[in-house]
């Protein structure tokens, strides 16, 4: 699977560091004023190249999978609910739908894997590895040529869509446990410390889920490396979420990441190429309890923190606006100069 993932070269560009910096502090404003905005407007910068950088085109890709360890009850819902929650993101009656309108963002909801066949429409791509993974506590959620054509997959479709932003998204029952597990594995912690409520776990479903999945990191010990986790213990929508990701990196646009099942897939891309983080801006610290984990361990500060953990993509669109109003500001905000105004003394 190693010759799927693309070297991904470094962002770092001194002297358009400091040409975006100088643009920043010239505004009339004093130094540093607007914040984490600023810090904004210098990755997205660096990200695009300019220092007078355009948003074009974002695409909102949410990627869908079921997973056969939802079947042990590490969820409040039946699997049942992934499909039906496809039928409401194009129906257009989803939070995620809702905020994609309002803020002007294409919607594509990707069948990665769901247990269910749905009819083709606007809006909808299928590309099914299968109807859901196995179940992770008893075998690998999927095979290694499974996994590399999830990861495939994803590059593929992110090369078909244009624009210079791509938003994460995920629907999948189950899928809080993967990034659980993902977390713990790959950056060696205890699993209870990363796994939370999910869909809304009782105290008693949660102790449940917690100890399915440390039996499920002891039966995979020997998965360490990345793509080996991915394989034994994911899911086909956060697979495709890789590539996708690994693929908008390569092609320097700004990938915004949702919450902690995004989280989970940038984690694996970056632990493939680690130049993958240059080129992300978080959405939001989830109120799922890994998350914030997940955050310290992408050394990432996400934009808000407004204790949403509804995942598909609601946190990346809500924080859309922050990064248009990032790049209008480098553009069109006045400088001293240019304005007359008179600086510090």
């Amino acid at each position: 699977m190693q010759n799927l993932i693309p070297v991904i070269p470094t962002l770092q560009n001194p002297a358009l560091a400091s040409a975006l910096q100088r643009r920043i502090d010239g505004k009339t404003k004093p130094l540093g004023s607007l914040g984490q905005l600023e810090a904004l407007m210098l990755r997205i910068g660096l990200i695009l190249g300019s220092d007078t950088p355009v948003l074009r085109e974002p695409q909102l890709m949410v990627f869908a999978g079921d997973h056969g360890l939802a079947r042990r009850g590490v969820s409040a819902y039946p699997s049942d609910v992934t499909w039906q929650m496809v039928e409401n993101f194009l129906a257009g009656g989803a939070a995620v739908s809702v905020l994609a309108r309002q803020h002007g963002l294409a919607l594509t909801v990707v069948d990665a894997g769901v247990a269910h066949d749905f009819a083709p429409r606007a809006g909808l791509v299928i590309a099914k590895i299968a109807a859901g993974t196995a179940d992770c506590a008893e075998q690998a959620a999927m095979t290694s040529d499974q996994c590399a054509t999830a990861i495939a997959a994803g590059k593929n479709l992110l090369t078909k869509r244009p624009g210079n932003a791509l938003l994460l998204g995920e629907m999948g029952i189950g899928n809080t446990s993967s990034a659980a597990l993902l977390l713990a594995r790959l950056q060696n912690l205890p699993v209870e410390a990363c796994t939370g409520r999910g869909t809304g776990l009782d105290d008693a479903g949660l102790q449940r889920k917690i100890a399915t999945l440390s039996a499920v990191l002891q039966r995979h010990a020997e998965a360490t490396e990345p793509l080996q986790a991915l394989a034994a213990m994911g899911g086909f929508e956060i697979a495709m979420m890789v590539g996708a990701v690994l693929q908008a990196a390569l092609e320097r646009r700004v990938i915004v990441v949702d919450g902690f099942i995004a989280s989970a897939a940038v984690l694996v891309a970056a632990r493939l190429q680690p130049a993958v983080l240059e080129r992300c801006v978080f959405a939001h610290r989830s109120m799922e309890s890994g998350h914030r984990l997940m955050l310290e361990a992408l050394e990432a500060e996400p934009l808000l923190d407004l204790g949403m953990r509804l995942g598909e993509g609601s946190g990346a669109a809500m924080a859309w606006p922050l990064l248009a109003s990032a790049c209008l500001i480098l553009r069109e905000m006045a400088s001293f100069e240019s304005a007359g105004v008179s600086q510090q003394g």
